[in-house]
């Protein structure tokens, strides 16, 4: 019997309802991820309905003309198996078409990945820890971040410009910026954003590892529940500060991309924005 599929934009309702897909499937999104994600890109999710029901979704960001990411790529767990999540994934890149493509994968993905075109880049890996068994958080002259400051610092660590998403990743509810200044320009910033679990600290951006140290316990400083932090793995000073304050690996990603990778300066990332949306 012939299935009826159909492939659209999800509306904002049903983003939260792709975000809650998220959350059971362990991914720990952030209490305010499903609005946020729609505000930065309200085109970004598409879903697969079968006879009506939604069976999978993913979501194709575009963040510039030339950038966008791929993630949320579920099947309703009942309906794996059947071709949805691959019918998905054929009718909504494409709307990513002219784009580099990046995605943050589970390692067992990789070769699936690469047989679409996808090129590995790097590993990604979660750290966590309980917030009192960090240190103290030491004094800072930081203030909560704009997205004019943090735009410049932005665009040359990841290689490409994303204002709309910086936009609504920093005035989403309940979360905490800040940034330090040197002279007229960002020297660093993060977010710390409350999670289904814990807190996220992410992005973490730092012209040095003192100053990143000193911005991530700033802003772990008062966390509810463990702190998480994605680091990635060729910032040699990221992971060895993670490891010296203690926090332990969770989970690990393969950064990949469709394209041309963007001329990311790794050395700066300490904490990548999200998992899920790039």
């Amino acid at each position: 019997m012939a299935v009826t599929r159909e492939f659209r934009t999800l509306t904002a309702d049903e983003v939260t309802l792709a975000v809650e897909w998220a959350a059971a499937e362990g991914w720990n999104p952030g209490l305010h991820d499903a609005q946020t994600f729609h505000a930065a890109d309200p085109g970004a999710f598409v879903g697969c309905f079968v006879e009506g029901a939604l069976a999978a979704v993913i979501s194709v960001a575009r963040h510039s003309a030339g950038f966008g990411f791929l993630g949320f790529y579920i099947c309703r767990p009942d309906l794996r198996g059947r071709g949805h999540g691959l019918a998905l994934w054929q009718a909504a890149l494409p709307r990513l078409d002219g784009a580099t493509v990046g995605l943050d994968g589970v390692v067992a993905q990789q070769e699936n990945y690469r047989a679409s075109g996808f090129a590995y880049a790097h590993a990604n890996t979660r750290f966590a820890i309980g917030p009192t068994q960090l240190p103290e958080a030491p004094a800072l002259d930081a203030v909560t971040a704009r997205v004019d400051a943090v735009h410049g610092l932005d665009t040359e660590v990841t290689g490409f410009s994303r204002s709309t998403y910086l936009q609504a990743w920093l005035a989403q509810p309940e979360a905490r910026s800040l940034m330090l200044m040197n002279g007229a320009r960002c020297a660093g910033w993060g977010v710390a954003r409350p999670c289904r679990e814990g807190t996220k600290i992410g992005p973490l951006m730092a012209d040095s590892p003192d100053l990143a140290e000193t911005l991530f316990l700033s802003l772990a400083s008062g966390a509810a529940g463990p702190v998480f932090l994605d680091v990635p793995m060729p910032n040699a000073a990221a992971a060895a500060m993670a490891e010296r304050l203690g926090m332990e690996p969770v989970f690990e990603t393969a950064r990949m991309y469709r394209g041309r990778a963007p001329k990311e300066d790794l050395a700066r990332l300490y904490g990548v924005m999200s998992f899920e949306f790039g």
